[in-house]
């Protein structure tokens, strides 16, 4: 690295770094059980209207509502959004993940999201044309990275971690899915 390189590399502000040695042996376990598959739980209960609270392991509670155009109050992201949010975060975890992996020291990782959907079905009591397509038809993502590694290789990073993200495959992929009465 030239002396120039050096300096510029010095005054960026990294995003806080991940734990180098920890990254390193997550991926070393995953080669050592490529097999292995967790079941990962939540349990939402509604607290009434469409407030809902979303538990997962031991941490507070994720609120989820609906905005008043859909009879909601309007106190969080409805479940649509939030699906958005997640998709978001499992990326930003990816392309952060396989920047430190690659070295690249990012100052920069925003991701901007937006989805179509048509929303007339209303749950199951408005237009049930089944022929119509529910939930998203398209999302677009579009992500802004920076850092210490030229344009190109965070494009790189970005293309890598997208192909790698659990959140956009199950997006893109058929999964079994089903619903019963407990």
């Amino acid at each position: 690295m030239s002396t120039t390189a050096q300096t510029v590399a010095k005054n960026l502000k990294c995003l806080r770094p991940l734990n180098q040695d920890g990254l390193v042996a997550l991926g070393e376990k995953g080669k050592a059980n490529p097999e292995s598959v967790v079941t990962l739980k939540a349990t939402t209960v509604c607290e009434g209207q469409f407030r809902m609270q979303t538990y997962v392991r031991d941490l507070e509670p994720m609120l989820i509502d609906e905005p008043p155009h859909l009879l909601g109050e309007d106190n969080a992201p409805n479940p649509s959004e939030a699906l958005l949010a997640t998709l978001g975060a499992c990326l930003a975890v990816g392309v952060h993940a396989n920047a430190t992996a690659r070295g690249v020291c990012l100052t920069k990782l925003e991701l901007a999201l937006e989805g179509d959907i048509n929303v007339t079905a209303v749950w199951g009591t408005g237009d049930l044309d089944e022929t119509k397509t529910l939930g998203f038809s398209a999302v677009r993502v579009k992500i802004d990275a920076e850092g210490d590694a030229p344009q190109e290789e965070i494009d790189d990073i970005i293309k890598y971690s997208n192909v790698w993200s659990p959140v956009a495959n199950t997006l893109r992929n058929n999964v079994e899915l089903t619903v019963e009465s407990m």
